[in-house]
């Protein structure tokens, strides 16, 4: 039984732990997304690549193992924190050469990596760190800094980009390439200090990471668990699900802003960086957040099977939305607005359910493996999806693609229809059948 150190408070690592876990996350799945539209590159090569951008995720499984067995937790953090801030720096510094799509796009790469291992050490150390009762404590503290920093990602740092294409005193055509070298270098210092802070703040628990350990075992019990999450009943549909129940969606998050952004002659709306930064970056989470609130509150109170169909609606009908505005094109920054609103609500309520049956299927023996294979599904249900959506998108006009994304719900639904959910699970008293 490990002793969780004194050194520091956990007040004064896990919020920043969280908060800088959340920023190259979100660099990487939405910011580089708004990015490469504004600097000139096409909707199909935008949702390719980004989507690929996924892949360290979905595979993310397959080398937690090393990250607990080699070196300790604290080291990885501090470690991929400073090579995250020079993964930054190399996108900033690569924007203004010939060939910035491909240059950068490496160093996404990287960034992408290291954010996923990251995640592993960070959630790790997260256990080892505190005792069990400050873990209960802080979940909703580690949960509320990532969200502020989805906040500061799609909402602040897109303003910021924003705001100085339009007023940095250079000329028209270097000015976007040069604001967004400020932005994403700014980025770089960040993460940089925030490694030197961790270095000396985090505490120094014991980690397994020190003991000897046996490459054998490790991989024998590492198979283990592989194979049991898929020798578990109703296994099948369970994957079809995770895969599934986001199907349209994960095609309108990676082509939403995109849609904002483009000319009216285009489709689009015509929206400026800052107005993205606002209306989707910061209206929109905390919708999403307003949204996965409520869902967490109900499903507590009548179980997750009470709620499931509700909550597919919510996540897929506000598509409707998109409909309507690729229609009709509003000039309303009102009325874009609370579109976006509406349907980030339905999201965040939906997608409760998609996180409670994660934690129902990892339930049993090796509960934090199977749940981390879950979400690898998770990802892979986004990252397959946004591949082909930009393409689609190009191929089909944004009014059609909104209908296709209206319809591609229905997957979802059928999915759902074979999954099994204990009756009371999710309720605050939750019976075991």
């Amino acid at each position: 039984m490990t002793t969780p150190s004194r050194q520091h408070s956990p007040w004064t690592w896990v919020p920043s732990l969280y908060y800088i876990e959340g920023i190259p996350y979100v660099v990487v799945m939405t910011i580089s997304v708004i990015m490469y539209k504004r600097l000139g590159i096409g909707n199909t090569e935008i949702a390719l690549y980004t989507s690929w951008l996924y892949l360290p995720w979905v595979i993310k499984p397959l080398w937690s193992p090393v990250v607990d067995v080699l070196k300790t937790k604290r080291f990885w953090i501090v470690f991929m924190q400073l090579l995250l801030g020079g993964a930054f720096a190399g996108v900033a510094f690569t924007l203004p050469l010939p060939n910035f799509f491909q240059y950068s796009l490496a160093f996404f790469w990287l960034m992408a990596f290291c954010s996923a291992t990251n995640d592993i050490a960070s959630d790790g150390f997260y256990m080892l760190g505190l005792n069990e009762s400050q873990q209960a404590f802080f979940v909703g503290i580690r949960s509320t800094f990532y969200r502020i920093a989805m906040i500061t990602g799609q909402g602040l740092i897109v303003i910021l980009a924003g705001f100085m294409e339009e007023n940095l005193n250079v000329s028209p055509e270097k000015r976007i390439v040069t604001a967004w070298m400020i932005t994403i270098g700014a980025l770089s210092i960040l993460l940089i200090l925030a490694a030197i802070y961790h270095y000396f703040f985090l505490p120094r628990p014991e980690d397994q990471a020190d003991q000897t350990v046996d490459s054998q075992s490790i991989f024998a019990e590492f198979l283990a668990t592989f194979t049991s999450f898929f020798k578990k009943k109703h296994i099948i549909p369970a994957i079809a699900f995770l895969l599934f129940f986001r199907f349209g969606e994960a095609q309108l998050v990676k082509i939403a802003s995109l849609f904002l952004l483009d000319e009216t002659s285009q489709g689009g709306l015509a929206l400026s960086t800052q107005e993205i930064g606002v209306i989707y970056g910061t209206v929109g989470i905390i919708f999403l957040t307003i949204g996965g609130i409520i869902g967490g509150i109900l499903a507590s109170r009548q179980g997750l099977k009470y709620w499931l169909w509700w909550m597919i609606l919510a996540l897929n009908v506000p598509n409707v939305l998109y409909v309507l505005l690729a229609i009709f094109q509003p000039s309303s920054i009102w009325i874009i607005g609370s579109s976006v609103a509406l349907e980030q609500l339905g999201y965040g309520f939906g997608f409760t359910a998609y996180m409670l049956f994660m934690i129902h299927l990892a339930e049993g023996n090796y509960k934090t493996a199977h749940f981390s294979i879950a979400t690898a599904f998770m990802a892979l249900g986004m990252m397959i999806p946004g591949m082909f959506s930009g393409a689609l998108q190009e191929y089909m006009g944004y009014q059609n693609f909104f209908i296709w994304v209206v319809l591609a719900g229905v997957p979802g639904f059928i999915a759902a229809y074979f999954i099994h959910i204990r009756p009371n699970f999710g309720k605050k008293i939750d019976s075991d059948e």
